[in-house]
């Protein structure tokens, strides 16, 4: 047994990012709506969001782009447009597969903390044959605060029958990272080609840094 699950009794993973290699998507999306709207995609949007709930992004966007659409519509369509993406363009992130059944056989128990929407969520685990792995999903749209707020991972942790400091967290960007921190729990930084340039801030905020889950095994 790695040292990281050393009395650990759940581990709690963001999506995005951490566990599949799916951020450069985000950003096309993000590209590509504004578009519709004859609007470009601003070089500080990816940082302006990080963390946020699917709701709370939606409703950034409506206010700061003064999108006509209603939060609803948006998310709608963004779940359209990635919902393919997710099914045939998204892989696992290195090593997350294998990493996956050794807690499996450890019976650790395992759960998912996400910004993302339930739909698309239910797409891309299903897709990659993964969704079996876990005992609790919860989203950021329903709890009251998304990252870096702890509300979602102290949710997972209490679905999980976990106390906080016997629950080790993925994130791969720092706003993740606080949240899992701000909850109490032991957070891995998992390094990702889109928050490459912040991997100074990340090390700085998590307990422990990883290139990919292969070093864990």
């Amino acid at each position: 047994m790695h040292e990281l699950l050393r009395e650990k009794r759940a581990v709690i993973f963001d999506l995005d990012g951490t566990l599949v290699d799916s951020m450069w998507m985000w950003k096309a999306i993000d590209i590509e709506y504004l578009g519709r709207f004859g609007l470009s995609c601003p070089p500080d949007l990816q940082k302006a969001i990080e963390g946020m709930s699917f709701s709370e992004t939606a409703i950034y966007f409506k206010e700061r782009f003064s999108i006509p659409d209603s939060t609803d519509e948006i998310k709608a369509e963004w779940t359209r447009m990635s919902i393919d993406k997710y099914r045939t363009q998204v892989p696992l992130k290195k090593g997350a597969g294998e990493f996956l059944q050794s807690l499996k056989e450890r019976q650790i128990p395992m759960g998912i903390a996400t910004s993302n929407g339930r739909h698309i969520v239910d797409a891309v685990l299903t897709a990659l044959k993964i969704d079996g792995f876990f005992s609790n999903i919860t989203t950021g749209c329903e709890v009251a605060m998304g990252k870096p707020a702890p509300d979602i991972y102290l949710k997972v942790a209490k679905e999980l029958g976990a106390s906080p400091e016997t629950c080790l967290v993925f994130e791969d960007v720092p706003a993740g990272i606080q949240a899992g921190k701000a909850a109490g729990m032991t957070v891995v930084a998992v390094e990702d080609p889109f928050s490459r340039k912040m991997r100074r801030e990340k090390e700085e905020l998590a307990d422990y840094f990883i290139s990919d889950f292969l070093e864990l095994l």
